[in-house]
């Protein structure tokens, strides 16, 4: 055979062989069985800029947060120090490899390693032995096989997962908050090197254990970057000089009992938005912890802001310290508590809306009894004759409850459930004691009655999640009695250190001192605050006016400089002095139990109650029977019609929906009816 022949015949040979090596490659690794890739990561919770709120460690205590937004400093620093053809090679680096096994056979030590990324996430997934050489192979094959069925992103993904930076903490992320107490989305030349190095020998080049061992690493890692023009020189020298962390910076916990809840209510989901702020969080949770260890002992607090023009919580503080003495587990935003006081200002709007008082009605401060109850002021004195307004800002309990008596106990607890609170009663009925604390509600449930009042009467539901649809209360008060009572709390003198502008608010204490509370708004958010014992014991000398109104008051100074200013007064509301009110409205008599069988009192023949009507945007007729002229006429609170003699007659229209309906005479005799206009 000629010797060309034969040279062609040994080169198709050699190709055929070469073919069939390749070939039973390919299967050896197509059929590797590679391990799983879907390894378990923190439970995350963040705030509404994304800010780490708090993460749940996985099983054993682990750290392992899932990777996000990183430094591409850091990349490219991580890929030209381990890996500098990661993006190139099929998994494996043979230049690397025969590198570093001639380095180790001149040196007679190990001098460099030739692991790529990929073998190095194959090791990390399958946690599998590394100084044997079937450990080795096993690597091999598993990097190949990881090229073939992921992309290089996903490859290198998990690596900053997985990637051990000492202890208990596994990928970037985990890393970098624990070591600089930051996310890994900007770091410093220093810190990239050390996060670069670590995870070669995490527990010998802990900065915190052994931080000659991790400055001596990062400084190899800076030295090399510099030799690669990664760095350069000048940046190498300033990156040396920068401190090592001394201590592992403990995993964010801000709101733990608000992200306990939203964690059982989901158990299924891994990262959770919420609408906390976390610096604002972490500022409240501070005053609280402060503020409760000043009151006293084993006195806890709690604390919520949230925004009443969108129904976004801010911040949710439920005890004075998660695992203090304190029982800090329980969520006091959630314990169902006296009220003391707070309801009264919600009395007062129903009242408005019913035509029985105004802000300046004169209404009876004195001795009175409904049946075996016999309501007493908290100080045991009486005023006599003082205005609603008087009334309200001096929280009396007379004039209160008997507005309570004449609205009806059950009307107050409607309310309280068209607001979104869920009022708890002791008995099956309440009773004219509920205007005054008697019925159990939360710090939440208050927050969202203020809410629905600083909106206007009808407000947005609270909630915690972004993503939350935007519900809506049903109407509780009509514009102009939300106004009215926002404009008596507003002219409360402010709580000592309460930031410039008007601020409307109420405190309340429950019998016996157990409860303080203080809840205001201004006109874009709205603060409640609780302070008391988690067990229900008494806190001696506690008033909300003295511990919890000042704490509200720090509050919004940490929420922002200035307040916003409250919603102009509605078109409709009477502006006057007691001496320009209508007859009726200028001194409170109890209409419902005087004139009930009175035969002379107004009967509202037309709209009758609970009538269903069609106007087509038409005036509204009224007709009347008896009663003594001229009438007064109110509509969900506002007076439409003044000095009328006539019995019958036209109104303007209320608009679409539900109206309540007020026709009162001149000796304070009424009568009404509630519409729905259609």
């Amino acid at each position: 055979m000629p010797r060309r022949s034969r040279l062609l015949f040994a080169l198709a040979g050699a190709l055929y062989l070469t073919a069939l090596a390749r070939d039973g490659v390919d299967r050896w690794v197509d059929a590797t069985t590679l391990p799983s890739v879907l390894a378990e990561t923190s439970v995350e919770m963040r705030d509404r800029n994304g800010e780490l709120l708090r993460a749940f460690p996985v099983e054993d205590g682990i750290w392992r947060l899932r990777p996000g937004a990183v430094d591409p400093d850091f990349i490219a620093m991580l890929i030209r120090y381990e890996d500098k053809r990661f993006w190139t090679h099929a998994g494996v680096d043979l230049i690397a490899m025969l590198r570093a096994a001639g380095q180790s056979l001149w040196n007679g030590r190990n001098v460099s390693g030739g692991s790529t990324l990929t073998m190095q996430v194959a090791r990390l997934i399958e946690d599998g032995p590394t100084r044997r050489w079937s450990g080795k192979f096993r690597q091999i094959r598993v990097a190949l096989a990881l090229e073939r069925r992921l992309s290089k992103q996903q490859i290198l993904n998990l690596y900053l997962t997985h990637a051990p930076y000492g202890g208990n903490l596994e990928g970037l992320r985990a890393g970098a908050r624990a070591w600089f107490g930051k996310d890994a989305t900007r770091l410093t030349p220093a810190q990239s090197a050390l996060l670069v190095a670590l995870p070669q020998s995490p527990e010998a080049r802990r900065p915190d254990r052994k931080p000659e061992a991790a400055r001596q690493a990062r400084d190899r890692v800076l030295n090399r970057l510099v030799r690669h023009t990664v760095l350069t020189d000048a940046q190498a020298r300033a990156a040396m000089t920068e401190p090592l962390p001394d201590r592992m910076n403990p995993f964010p916990r801000f709101a733990p009992h608000l992200t306990d809840r939203v964690r059982l209510q989901a158990p299924a989901i891994q990262a959770f938005d919420l609408t906390l702020d976390a610096g604002l969080q972490a500022r409240l949770e501070t005053l609280v912890a402060q503020t409760a260890t000043r009151v006293g002992p084993r006195v806890s607090g709690a604390l919520i802001v949230a925004d009443h023009r969108s129904g976004e919580v801010l911040a949710s503080v439920g005890s004075a310290g998660y695992q203090d003495a304190r029982q800090g587990f329980v969520d006091m935003t959630r314990a169902v508590r006296s009220p003391g006081s707070t309801l009264k200002p919600l009395v007062y709007g129903l009242a408005f809306d019913q035509g029985l008082a105004h802000p300046e009605t004169l209404i009876s401060d004195s001795p009175v009894m409904f049946s075996r109850y016999a309501p007493r002021n908290f100080d045991g004195a009486f005023r006599g004759d003082v205005r609603v307004r008087d009334a309200l800002q001096l929280s009396l309990n007379i004039p209160v409850v008997r507005l309570t008596n004449e609205l009806g106990p059950a009307r107050l607890m409607t309310a309280l459930r068209l607001a979104g609170s869920e009022p708890r009663l002791n008995g099956a009925t309440p009773g004219l004691a509920i205007s005054l604390g008697g019925v159990g509600l939360s710090l939440h449930d208050l927050v969202q009655v203020y809410t629905t009042l600083a909106a206007g009467g009808t407000g947005p539901i609270l909630h915690h999640d972004v993503l939350a649809d935007a519900q809506r209360t049903r109407r509780v008060l009509s514009e102009t009695s939300a106004w009215q009572v926002s404009d008596i709390l507003a002219g409360l003198a402010p709580p000592a250190g309460g930031a410039t502008g008007s601020l409307a608010y109420k405190t309340g204490t429950s019998y016996g001192h157990r409860d303080a509370w203080a809840i205001g708004f201004d006109g874009q958010h709205v603060i409640g605050v609780w302070l008391g014992r988690a067990d229900g014991t008494p806190v001696p000398g506690a008033f909300g006016g003295d511990l919890a109104a000042p704490l509200l008051a720090e509050a919004f100074n940490l929420l922002k400089p200035d307040l916003t200013p409250l919603r102009p007064p509605p078109p409709s509301t009477l502006l006057v002095g007691a001496a320009q009110l209508p007859q009726p409205l200028q001194r409170f008599r109890p209409r419902t139990t005087a004139f009930k069988d009175d035969p002379s009192a107004p009967d509202l023949l037309f709209p009758p109650d609970n009538a269903v009507l069609e106007t087509s945007g038409a005036p509204l007729t009224v007709k009347l029977r008896g009663g003594v002229g001229p009438f007064f006429v109110l509509a969900d609170g506002v007076p439409v019609l003044t000095g009328q003699r006539r019995r019958e007659f036209e109104i303007p229209n209320p608009g679409t929906g539900f109206t309540s309906l007020v026709v009162v005479d001149a000796q304070g005799q009424s009568d009404r009816a509630s519409i729905r206009i259609d």
